[in-house]
Parts: C-alpha cells; sequence; structure tokens
C-alpha cells in the first residue's frame, strides 16, 4: 500500500492511496472462504461448494464489500498514525469511469482513490487557577418579594359588572363576533361569549382598541387586519370586519392581598405566599448569577485559546444561526434596517460569534475529555423527566419521543455536558462575589445568551 500526502495546509489535508489488487484479491478470497461454510447452493453438501464456484456467484459484491472495508480501515490507520481528530466526515473520491469500477470489482487493477479531511487542531488548555472570576450576588430584599406578589395579585383581579358606563381601557368585555373577508365568512372567524381585556393585546392588533366606547348590547364593526406574520398563511395580510356584539363590560378590581387571597392559590396563609415568592425569587435571582458567571468564564476560555476553528464547522454554524435569524425576520415582517445594521454587517458579526461559538465547544470538549468529564445515564434520564414535567399530560410521550430518538437525547445531553465540564473549571478558579443591584444583574441578560 502507497499513501502519499497531496495537500497540507492548515487544518486541511488530502492523501491518495493506492492498495496492490493483489491484496484486494486476497482479502476478498479470505472472504470466500469464510463464505463457504455460510451458503447453502442446490447440488453441493454444506461446506463443500468450491471457492472458485463462490467467486462466479458472489465475487463482486464481496470485492466490493473488501473494497469499503479496506478504505475505512486504511483511512482509520492514516489518521491514527498522525494523530488526527477529524472535524467531519472525510470526502473520499473513487474512480467512476464504468471501465475502471469494472476492473476494480473484477480485481484486474489498484484500488486508487483519494481522501480530503479537514482536522481539530492541536489544543493546549490555559492554566484553570490563574482565572479570576467575580460572581454577581444579590439579596432577595422584603421590597422584591412584595412586588412579586403584587404582580401575582394583578393578574388575578376581580372583575365586576359594569352597570353604566361604556369599556374602557383594562376593562374585561364579553363579546361575539362574526368575521368576514370581502364580505366572505373565513374558518375560525366567528366566536361566542369570548372574554377580552382591553389593552391585553391578547388579539390582533387594532381589535380591542375599538372596543373602547362600546356599551353592553351594542354592535359594531371591526376593521382590522392580519399580520403578514399570521400564522394561518391564508388570512396572513388580509383586510378583516368583525361583526362584534358586547354582551358584558366588566371594569377590574383590586386584589385583596390578604391569607384569603394566599388561600386561592393553594398556599395556608400569605405567610406560607412570601416564603413561596422568595423561594422562587432566589432560584430566579441564582439563575441570573449562574448565567453571569458561565458568561465569564467562556471570555476568559475565549480570551485564553486562540486558534483556528475548523472552516466547515464555523460554516455549520453560521448556517444554523443565520437561518434562524432570517427565519424569525421574515416571520415578524422586520428586516436589517429596523435593527439599525445591514445584512453584510450582520453576516460579519454572526460569523464572529459562530467562530467564538466553535471554538469554545472544541475547548470545553478538550477539558472534559483530558479530565474524564461524563454525563450519565441517569443525568440524562433525570433531564428527559423534567422535560416531561413541562408538558402535563403528556409525559409518556415525551419520554417515548426521547428514548426513541438519539438525536434529541443527544441535544439534551450536550448542555448537561457542558455545565459539569464549567462546573470544573470554577473550581479551579479563583471566584470572588460582589454584591450587585437586581438591575445590574439582569442588565444585558439577552445580549449575554446570544454571544455564549
Amino acid at each position: 500500500m502507497q499513501v502519499t500526502e497531496t495537500l497540507n495546509e492548515g487544518l486541511k489535508h488530502e492523501f491518495k492511496i493506492s492498495v496492490p489488487a493483489s491484496d484486494l484479491d486476497a482479502k476478498a478470497g479470505a472472504k470466500l472462504v469464510d463464505l463457504k461454510d455460510k451458503v447453502r447452493l442446490n447440488g453441493f453438501r454444506p461446506g463443500k461448494v468450491p471457492v472458485a464456484h463462490l467467486k462466479k456467484i458472489y465475487g463482486r459484491s464481496v470485492m466490493a464489500e473488501t473494497i469499503d472495508q479496506t478504505i475505512s480501515d486504511t483511512n482509520r490507520q492514516i489518521f491514527e498514525d498522525r494523530g488526527f481528530r477529524l472535524a467531519g466526515e472525510p470526502k473520499i473520491t473513487m474512480p467512476t469511469e464504468k471501465d475502471q469500477v469494472e476492473e476494480l470489482l473484477s480485481g484486474k487493477t489498484d484500488l486508487t482513490y483519494t481522501v480530503a479531511i479537514e482536522v481539530v487542531p492541536q489544543i493546549q488548555l490555559a492554566d484553570f487557577k490563574s482565572f479570576s472570576v467575580e460572581k454577581p450576588v444579590v439579596d432577595v430584599s422584603d421590597a422584591d418579594v412584595d412586588d412579586a406578589i403584587k404582580r401575582i395579585a394583578e393578574g388575578s383581579r376581580p372583575y365586576s359588572a359594569k352597570t353604566e358606563g361604556a369599556a374602557e381601557k383594562g376593562d374585561r368585555v364579553t363579546i361575539s363576533f362574526r368575521g368576514t373577508i370581502n364580505g366572505e365568512a373565513f374558518e375560525g372567524g366567528t366566536g361566542e361569549g369570548i372574554q377580552v381585556v382591553i389593552g391585553a393585546g391578547q388579539f390582533i392588533p387594532g381589535f380591542e382598541e375599538q372596543l373602547i366606547g362600546i356599551g353592553t348590547g351594542e354592535t359594531r364593526t371591526l376593521k382590522v387586519g392580519f399580520p403578514k406574520n399570521y400564522l394561518n398563511d391564508k388570512l396572513a395580510g388580509q383586510p378583516a370586519e368583525f361583526e362584534t356584539t358586547a354582551t358584558l363590560i366588566e371594569a377590574p378590581g383590586e386584589a385583596t392581598i390578604d391569607d384569603e387571597f394566599a388561600k386561592t392559590l393553594g398556599l395556608e396563609s400569605l405567610d406560607k405566599l412570601k416564603e413561596a415568592a422568595r423561594e422562587r425569587l432566589t432560584a430566579e435571582f441564582a439563575g441570573a448569577t449562574r448565567q453571569k458567571v458561565k458568561r465569564a468564564l467562556l471570555d476568559r476560555l475565549d480570551e485564553s485559546h486562540k486558534f483556528e476553528a475548523p472552516p466547515s464547522l464555523v460554516a455549520e454554524e453560521f448556517n444554523l444561526m443565520w437561518n434562524s435569524i432570517k427565519a424569525e425576520m421574515d416571520s415578524t415582517g422586520k428586516s436589517f434596517a429596523d435593527e439599525n445594521t445591514t445584512e453584510d454587517a450582520a453576516k460579519e458579526e454572526y460569523q464572529k460569534i459562530a467562530d467564538r461559538r466553535v471554538r469554545l465547544g472544541l475547548v470545553l470538549s478538550e477539558i472534559g475529555e483530558k479530565n474524564k468529564i461524563t454525563v450519565t445515564d441517569d443525568e440524562v434520564s433525570r433531564a428527559v423527566i423534567e422535560r416531561a414535567r413541562q408538558m402535563p399530560g403528556r409525559e409518556k410521550e415525551v419520554w417515548d419521543y426521547y428514548r426513541s430518538n438519539a438525536q434529541a437525547l443527544a441535544q439534551l445531553r450536550a448542555p448537561i455536558y457542558e455545565d459539569k465540564v464549567v462546573d470544573f473549571v470554577l473550581e479551579l478558579a479563583n471566584v470572588t462575589e460582589k454584591k450587585v443591584s437586581k438591575d445590574e444583574l439582569f442588565k444585558d441578560e439577552d445580549a449575554e445568551q446570544t454571544a455564549a
């Protein structure tokens, strides 16, 4: 066998390989001998079929199998000998001319092919004990607890029927309606006894505002337009009219925050409600702190590990993000100008983010591999159970989905692995706490999640 490296440019390599026909013939012959004891042919006793006869019947298929196995074994040996870790699947180029293929399958010519690969670079890990990471900490105050309970109360406030006066913003109006487009009724365009809180944004733009001033028993024709990104393509962008009758108008009242209010939420008393609110806020603040610390650590890892990321992996990551961005913009009707940028500038920015994500992914993988960090089946199972709990009534469906979908399980496993590696590095790093305000803790949270 002869191996010649024909390309060595950065992370890209290409090899030309030639395997003598005699080697292929010997391997194929061994397979035929092994096949001799397994096949049953009319006219021959078991194990007595001549190899020459088997070659006439199975020779081409056995040679094809031999060629595939030889390419696989040869490539693996080439990569192992050179210590290569592949960034993607190798690209193999074989003879395609009919005559060449025929001679190859007949064992009359050498196997000659090329294999092109892109490799993962060698990564020299930094000294994590030299890392300094600041951990922002926020204490949950009594005022935070009171504000949280007030928000709960606002969502649970009672409504009472208005004895006089028309509907105002914030009122709840019970309506019946019939919608038409160009005078024709459409599917899903009618409703009876529907409750609408004016200003809550539950209906398509312009609908709720036109209910202001309506009286009980009054009928109005509301003229609106379905958004261009409306889920129903048949209605998207269409102007419509809704003949609407108000059957009840209710004004919002104030919820009294006391023990009785707490009991309506399934808690024993107001004190228990405050405890529950404090626990939820504590968990919420802890989650935000975790994200800040993780982002800071990832920034430090990024600064400390500068190397060329495999172009194919960066391109794949960029395409995933870019397709998602374009789909979101199409669905919302926004343009790059609306975001105060251009398509070229946005592409450049997301290219940088893709490069960062790939490099960090490789660094985290290298840390995990060198320190034997793994994700157990129990940890994955707990993640599946948590997903199932988020969909009451569909737990079995969720469980079956993940258990029968290896890719979905891998998507659950990946963030668990990443968090375990992050925790490993944080154990070695110098982490110092810093008291901050709630506003500081949650500042730029969306931007951080995008770039991480």
